[in-house]
């Protein structure tokens, strides 16, 4: 008698159990194995695209920041790139290191989050504490030079706003000692814990040839061995002088995807050491900013603590934008990446998703223009997906 296989629809979400943000994830299961995932997104649409086409230049480095919560420094950097990269404005060198080290500290404190909420998947509830409680010496710090621990609106069009002391620099390499140190500490619980070595080690592998043809980024992308870097391959702000090393694991599971983020955060503690022993004097913004830009295109990209952000905007001259666009690391590696989950064990699908660190706020912008008549339309997402209006 052949076996009778039973496959059963299990919705992961949109109040997802391991991030903290509306996703779903459809799972079909025979038995404990997931056979089929899809990727259900669209719960947290904002429309800012959409509002960028209606705020001024600077309006829209402000606005952009607020994509994301975690990364806002990184998004008002690539975002304030693209509009000097049209207006052919140069950034002060100081600007330029300042720029690195705000962009750094956030790292840090991205990697650590994201961490702490894997430990927190897998049911390590002391080390996600433990890593969360260490944190807010990063966030403090990110207040020290920004005035803010979240969204801290630093960058600007052609500089940073805020200039730091001898004094914040000092606190600053005292703080970076500890968090040093504690991330010692945490790289050795992540290389030899057996509870987080069996849940991540061999789940969610995903080969170097996967990786490039999925076009995943960032430390998917180098923990499956993929030596790219944009800081390293297409340098910004002050990256080509500041030296650091790209990161990467040949393994490809889960576990060396969060050990990437965990050695990353050693370089970028030594890379804000370095900026703050040769920040070079001079002014934060150049003397002229203009409010209004000529017509033309301008683009940058950036690696963000998920991977490779790009900001393209296009111009028809004046106080507005007539097109941006942000395309995310999130956004890739969310629905490329998704097919990781097939073959794993129900239990391992929030492992394997959280080892994505993904950003859903990052995803939901969205604005479909008919190419035939240039006209704006709302589709419906399932008509999107499948590409038909």
């Amino acid at each position: 008698m052949s076996k009778q296989i039973r496959i059963i629809e299990i919705p992961v979400g949109p109040q997802h159990p391991a991030i903290h943000e509306p996703i779903q994830l459809r799972i079909w299961v025979d038995g404990e194995e997931v056979v089929n995932v899809k990727v259900v997104a669209g719960f947290n649409h904002r429309g800012v695209e959409w509002l960028a086409e209606r705020k001024t230049w600077h309006q829209n480095v402000f606005m952009c920041s607020r994509i994301c919560g975690i990364c806002n420094t990184i998004h008002g950097t690539t975002c304030a790139q693209c509009f000097e990269d049209l207006g052919n404005i140069e950034v002060p060198p100081r600007a330029r290191y300042l720029r690195v080290l705000v962009n750094e500290l956030e790292r840090i404190h991205s990697h650590m989050i994201i961490l702490a909420i894997m430990a927190e998947a897998i049911g390590f509830e002391t080390l996600f504490m433990l890593m969360m409680r260490d944190r807010e010496r990063v966030m403090y710090l990110k207040e020290l030079v920004t005035g803010n621990r979240v969204l801290a609106d630093y960058v600007t069009i052609g500089g940073v706003r805020r200039d730091i002391t001898t004094e914040i620099c000092d606190k600053i390499k005292k703080h970076l000692n500890y968090i040093e140190e504690r991330m010692k500490y945490y790289k050795k619980v992540w290389s030899e814990d057996p509870i987080i070595l069996k849940r991540l080690v061999d789940t969610g592998r995903l080969t170097a040839w996967q990786a490039i043809a999925h076009c995943v980024v960032g430390p998917m992308l180098r923990g499956s061995g993929v030596k790219s870097d944009i800081r390293k391959d297409y340098p910004y702000a002050a990256y080509d002088e500041v030296p650091f090393n790209v990161i990467t694991y040949k393994e490809g599971d889960s576990w060396a995807r969060m050990m990437v983020r965990v050695d990353e955060t050693f370089e970028s503690i030594n890379m804000v050491r370095y900026v703050i022993e040769h920040l070079p004097s001079g002014p934060i913004l150049p003397k002229v900013v203009p409010k209004k830009m000529p017509p033309g295109e301008g683009i940058s990209k950036t690696e963000a603590p998920r991977g490779e952000l790009i900001y393209h905007a296009i111009s028809k001259g004046g106080l507005k934008p007539y097109r941006l666009k942000v395309r995310t690391p999130s956004f890739t590696n969310i629905h490329n990446g998704a097919f990781l989950i097939k073959g794993a064990h129900v239990a391992d699908v929030p492992v394997i998703f959280t080892s994505f660190d993904p950003c859903i706020a990052c995803c939901e912008r969205v604005k479909v223009i008919d190419v035939r008549s240039g006209r704006s339309m709302v589709v419906p997402l399932k008509e999107l997906n499948r590409l038909r209006w």
